[in-house]
């Protein structure tokens, strides 16, 4: 027994330094080319929203692949994250130097909120099962759309003034400024992000992830994924387990919503940025990468992400190529030869290890 776990925490060890020897080789790779000039301006641009999709995609890969819970509100708390940040740091440009700690006071305030507002949606929401927890998670995400596109806050010399009519319902003196412009949006948002930030949060995404499935915690939310009822029948807290696993998955939505908003001049809430299609669109990414699996999710983000952008050129085959990508990945992912070639493949590396180490150790005794 001891042998086997043994085994099984060598693997789980191997598993996460290849994850992140693959985000490590990617980010050398991306600055050398960056530095080389041999990078396009259209990769540089993609290099940020890469980080924050694949942010996304490891943190609903919490919800949907850990826990096993199907939520369609992911967007939601990005939106939350994003326009909490970009009002900060509009509101506050001028005020607090220098920028870096402004743009981390954001990081903080938008992860936070979007935590928070986690919180309070999995208390009454959790309670759900399928289908009809991914429609109220669905609809949380188009009522946080729809609230934000109604909203007018603008701030003068008596403070801030907030509306859900107009502009000029917010009685602004002269000196006065709209900060939110109801659907147009925050206009204004510094520039904070670039790869290297984006990439540390991924790093930190990553490592949260991962030490959580691994933790005690992890377990168990991994024993009311397999079996609910035979976890409450030896003590584990459903409730407060998923409670924990919502509230950290909505966190670092928030945080990749602060790194999408400080990354645009002009920040809207529309049905393609923070809608439906882009919760169903972060969903698509973890089922590709393969349920459960950290590193196919980031690995998902960052093909389906980029392809669109690589491809357009071809124009009307764009589309026709990306449906035939992921009916590929779709395929790989969940037939079985695969997955068993792929258990092989892991299985063999694991007894040649061993023989390896064996073979050292007797060197080592003779």
């Amino acid at each position: 027994m001891a042998q086997k776990q043994k085994h099984a925490l060598s693997r789980t060890v191997k598993s996460n330094l290849i994850t992140y020897g693959m985000l490590f080789a990617a980010f050398l790779i991306a600055q050398a080319l960056s530095a080389t000039g041999n990078m396009s301006s259209l990769f540089k641009g993609l290099l940020v929203p890469l980080c924050t999709y694949s942010i996304l995609a490891v943190s609903l890969n919490l919800v949907v692949g850990i826990l096993g819970d199907l939520s369609l509100g992911h967007a939601g708390f990005m939106c939350v994250g994003a326009y909490v940040s970009a009002f900060f740091s509009v509101t506050f440009e001028d005020v607090i130097e220098p920028g870096w700690l402004r743009f981390l006071l954001a990081l903080l305030l938008g992860g936070v909120v979007a935590g928070i507002f986690g919180l309070l949606i999995g208390i009454p929401v959790l309670r759900l099962k399928g289908d009809y927890l991914a429609i109220v998670t669905l609809a949380f995400g188009e009522i946080i759309k729809n609230i934000v596109n109604l909203l007018y806050i603008g701030l003068d010399e008596s403070g801030l003034h907030i509306s859900i009519k107009s502009a000029n319902a917010l009685g602004l003196s002269e000196n006065g400024r709209i900060l939110v412009k109801g659907a147009l949006g925050i206009t204004g948002t510094p520039h904070d992000a670039n790869f290297i930030i984006g990439f540390v949060l991924l790093l930190i995404t990553v490592f949260v992830s991962l030490n959580l499935i691994q933790s005690r915690t992890g377990r168990a939310v991994m024993s009311i994924r397999d079996n609910r009822i035979a976890a409450e029948s030896i003590g584990i807290n459903v409730a407060r387990y998923k409670l924990i696993v919502f509230t950290i998955s909505a966190f670092f939505a928030g945080i990749a919503g602060v790194l999408y908003a400080h990354n645009l001049s002009s920040l809207t809430a529309t049905t393609k940025n923070f809608g439906y299609n882009m919760s169903i669109m972060i969903l698509v990414f973890v089922v590709l990468g393969g349920i459960g699996s950290t590193r196919g999710s980031i690995i998902a983000a960052v093909i389906l992400t980029a392809l669109p952008e690589v491809l357009r050129q071809l124009n009307d085959y764009r589309m026709l190529i990306y449906a035939v990508v992921l009916i590929l990945l779709m395929i790989a992912n969940n037939n079985e030869k695969m997955n068993m070639f792929k258990e092989k493949i892991s299985v063999s590396n694991l007894l040649r290890n061993k023989k390896q180490g064996n073979s050292l150790e007797k060197e080592v005794h003779s």
